[in-house]
């Protein structure tokens, strides 16, 4: 293979392709092919892709799915779902896939078949929440559980409080779920300020029970529930359970190892939601709506691995991805839920897609030559209309959008969600066709305002729309996600499973700490900024 993404011909040929047809406009290219809009799309597992709207032809589709294949991409995709090493740069499997996979699959790691103890979990993660949905699980002073507070960070808490607000609909409503993250006291403070501490359950998430942000959280819960109890400890085993793998670490908080529920090396943190990190939604929509949603899952996993590639949602959507940012030099996409449900789905993303592909090293330890990683962002509904969107529409930055929508409502009151509809339909057609001068004078406008209200256009959109949102929907977009996420890396040769990027201002803060007490006596020996700040806080402090 060429020692660089550049020096494959196949990139050559998309390079060519491009300057014929970067200067095209989505108007001409519909003018052309009147079609398009039926033919530029894909379909699978109840969700439809419009990718028409998308500053490409045929040809540009069938040269991306060229370089594809000559990155080799469908054998990638095999690698990972069989249990192969992939995450190179920590000697791991990349398994997020097993944990939906069904209990009769074979999944082997290191000669060994996961699949069984997967499901072991999650029987495990099922007899729990059903005894706590069903009130016979009582806290220490015998009051039924009614609050459930989880504590994590990352991956530990983004899936978590995502997949909760997506599925609220579904959620058991007399449970009250809050989430804690952020090291920062008020998060915590103002997650429990309304909470009976006799009727809570804290989800404590750390996979090593050492994260500083998730124990120091997890300890300040601990001392409220104590202090509000009188300090009996053994209330500790009735109010806490853990998720993690260190039984030790466990074991010394309080927490009775028979409700630690845990996970795997081979699960990373933002791949996580449907592990036992996912306790928390479990909870929320109980064992069957959480296996719905596993289920789906595991029909876009199927829809990868043996869908051909010119129909495969996953693989178009990352070469989309690739196409703008290496041959347009987009930076960012923007990704636009019109279910208010789904309203923390882009925060979701954000973790997913570029704690993955944030990345200037290839698989093979050199620096790479090309861009990598997008910046993904976004807002709901047409709050982001109202907010964001005239930089989309006439700003000088080219930002692709995902619009995700859905054919009923699970709210249907009235005339809104034909609104709601109408609205994703007029955003992607403004933005692909816009409006010429010629219109706007067409309109009345002044001559002086008519620069001001014309709309250039051909600005790019996917459209997907899925018939409602339910648990297993919510699979299905996650997965589409993370295999789109794949694709992406697997073409800029990356390794899409570490992120060595988080490490060290965890290092450094851990150093810091110490130094901000106003009696640290020693030099610090930190560069003149940060010294002279941490000179200003102790000041502050005091």
């Amino acid at each position: 293979m060429p020692d660089t993404l550049k020096n494959f011909p196949q990139f050559q040929a998309l390079s060519s392709h491009y300057d014929s047809i970067k200067d095209k406009h989505l108007r001409d290219l519909f003018a052309e092919d009147s079609s398009r809009g039926e033919t530029l799309t894909a379909e699978g597992v109840g969700l439809y892709l419009d990718y028409s709207k998308n500053r490409v032809t045929s040809e540009t589709i069938n040269l991306l799915l060229d370089l594809a294949r000559a990155c080799e991409l469908p054998s990638r995709i095999e690698a990972m779902f069989s249990g192969e090493k992939i995450n190179l740069t920590e000697g791991r499997a990349v398994l997020h896939t097993a944990l939906r996979a069904p209990s009769d699959a074979v999944v082997l790691v290191d000669g060994e078949n996961v699949i069984p103890e997967v499901h072991a979990v999650l029987d495990k993660m099922s007899a729990f929440c059903d005894r706590v949905r069903d009130g016979k699980w009582l806290g220490h002073t015998g009051k039924r559980i009614r609050n459930i507070v989880n504590i994590g960070i990352g991956g530990s808490d983004l899936g978590p409080v995502m997949a909760y607000e997506a599925l609220k609909s579904f959620s058991q409503r007399d449970l009250t779920f809050r989430f804690v993250s952020n090291v920062d006291a008020t998060d915590f403070a103002e997650a429990v300020v309304d909470l009976d501490p006799m009727e809570t359950l804290f989800i404590v998430a750390s996979k090593t029970f050492t994260t500083i942000e998730t124990m120091t959280n997890a300890n300040t819960a601990r001392e409220w529930l104590l202090h509000k109890i009188g300090g009996d400890e053994s209330a500790i085993a009735k109010h806490f359970v853990a998720l993690s793998t260190n039984a030790e670490k466990v074991s010394e908080f309080g927490i009775d190892t028979a409700n630690m529920f845990e996970f795997w090396d081979w699960v990373g943190g933002r791949y996580s939601m449907d592990s036992a990190i996912g306790l928390s939604t479990m909870l929320a929509v109980g064992p069957q709506g959480f296996r719905e949603m596993l289920s789906g899952f595991r029909q876009m996993d199927d829809h990868f691995r043996t869908t051909p590639l010119e129909k495969n949602l996953p693989v178009l959507m990352g070469m989309l991805s690739v196409w703008y940012s290496n041959f347009f030099g987009v930076e960012t996409t923007a990704v636009l839920p019109y279910e208010q449900y789904l309203k923390r789905f882009p925060a979701y993303l954000q973790q997913l897609t570029m704690e993955s592909n944030g990345k200037t090293t290839t698989v093979d330890g050199r620096k790479v030559g090309y861009e990598t990683g997008l910046i993904y962002w976004g807002e709901p509904g047409t709050n982001g209309q109202h907010s964001f969107y005239q930089l989309i529409h006439q700003g000088t930055r080219l930002i692709p959008c995902d619009f995700i929508a859905f054919g009923k409502s699970l709210n249907p009151i009235g005339p809104h969600h034909d609104i709601l509809i109408a609205n994703v339909l007029a955003q992607s057609e403004a933005l692909a066709f816009g409006k010429t001068a010629d219109e706007v004078k067409a309109e009345g406008t002044q001559d002086w305002l008519v620069p001001h209200r014309v709309f250039e256009g051909n600005r790019p959109s996917n459209t997907i729309f899925g018939e409602e949102m339910s648990p297993a929907m919510l699979g299905k977009l996650v997965a589409l996600y993370e295999h789109s996420v794949y694709v992406q890396s697997v073409i800029w040769n990356i390794d899409a499973f570490d992120q060595w990027g988080v490490e060290l201002g965890k290092v450094l803060a851990k150093a810091i700490i110490p130094e901000l007490s106003p009696e640290h006596s020693e030099e610090l020996k930190h560069d003149s900024s940060t010294n002279t700040l941490i000179e200003r806080y102790r000041k502050m402090r005091s």
